[in-house]
């Protein structure tokens, strides 16, 4: 069984709007015992948003992502019905691990928007100590119930919002990467499906996210935020929940990985990681005209263009081949570009990037 190749669309309920979480008791109620995972941070937003009892323990994660936390959280928990994750990707994905251990239904309240970890059932897994990208993990009990209150994520900080987009816009250049070579035949129903999501979401972004990053910054709730919030959060996860391995992740996530080798890297939000990572992935296949139309929502977004953007200041081959390398590996997902990918081509695709663009 390959779980990457089954459809799986998303939470068994996703509920978003202006204050659904003054409804969260009504929602758990048939939860039993229930556990909370989160961050300090991402705790402290939601405390101070939300007034009601909160009478459940709550634990915090190591801010790793990673299978020994998981372990660890599950031992400190010991047993729970159910697990709500309150935070970013991160405490998303650990808590994902955490359930699948305790065989505890999942419920994840985001609060910033800034990927589809709380919809989708991925999990982005990395090593403990090194903070290196480690394993694409699916779960198999997915997520039950996801929440995405829009007056809570008005205090997602901008440049989560940001970086959110970008992950957001790499859901058509992968699929469309990924399948493009494909024939007509091997286009199945649920393919397309992840094909018409992820151009919709292409859409949805280039329309609303200029007004979105303005109501952010006016903490004011607006048709376009929400439509943001919803596409980031939501929509995003059904492209790779149709399409499976041909919607997941494909050439702009392999460099996002890649990069996880370069500490100066750590610190750069993933989504704009993943931006500059649809560049690379675009000019590898020569897509030159693409890299053209995304300039202007790139300078508007400010999203990074080029290595400076990213904080990776050598731009020498010798200091770039291990992360090429990492990137053309038959365990990474440049090879669902290109089966014949390697090292030096992608090394020459950053290079044109760096000819193209400067921060």
């Amino acid at each position: 069984m390959d779980l990457l190749n089954e459809v799986r669309p998303g939470p068994n309920k996703y509920i978003s709007g202006p204050g659904i979480l003054d409804d969260l008791p009504t929602y758990l109620g048939d939860c039993g015992e229930i556990a909370v995972i989160t961050g300090g941070k991402s705790f402290e937003v939601f405390k101070n948003y939300y007034k009601h009892d909160f009478p459940y323990p709550v634990f915090k994660y190591d801010g790793t992502s990673s299978d020994e936390d998981a372990l660890r959280l599950s031992e400190e928990i010991g047993n729970a019905g159910a697990v709500i994750a309150i935070g970013g990707g991160r405490v998303m994905d650990t808590a994902k691990l955490t359930a699948e251990i305790l065989r505890a239904k999942l419920v994840c309240i985001p609060t910033i928007i800034s990927n589809c970890a709380p919809y989708a059932p991925a999990i982005a897994v990395y090593t403990h100590d090194e903070h290196k990208f480690k394993r694409l993990g699916i779960t198999n009990l997915g997520i039950a119930l996801t929440l995405v209150d829009w007056d809570l994520l008005l205090e997602t900080p901008l440049d989560y919002l940001v970086a959110g987009i970008g992950d957001t816009l790499a859901k058509w250049y992968e699929i469309e990467g990924i399948t493009r070579s494909l024939g007509e035949s091997e286009i199945s129903t649920p393919i397309s499906m992840g094909l018409v999501i992820a151009k919709e979401l292409l859409n949805i972004l280039n329309k609303n996210s200029a007004v979105a990053i303005k109501s952010l910054k006016e903490k004011n709730i607006t048709p376009e935020f929400g439509r943001v919030a919803d596409a980031v959060i939501g929509l995003a996860g059904n492209v790779g929940g149709f399409a499976g391995a041909y919607g997941r992740v494909a050439g702009a996530h392999a460099v996002h990985n890649a990069l996880s080798l370069l500490e100066e890297t750590h610190e750069v939000l993933h989504g704009c990681k993943v931006a500059y990572g649809i560049l690379v992935q675009l000019a590898y296949t020569g897509d030159y005209g693409e890299i053209e139309k995304l300039r202007p929502l790139y300078k508007t977004l400010c999203l990074p263009t080029s290595l400076n953007g990213i904080n990776v200041r050598d731009a020498s081959h010798p200091y770039l081949l291990p992360v090429a390398e990492f990137a053309a590996s038959n365990n990474e997902s440049f090879v669902m570009i290109d089966q014949g990918v390697d090292a030096v081509k992608i090394l020459k695709a950053i290079n044109k990037v760096e000819s193209i663009n400067t921060d």
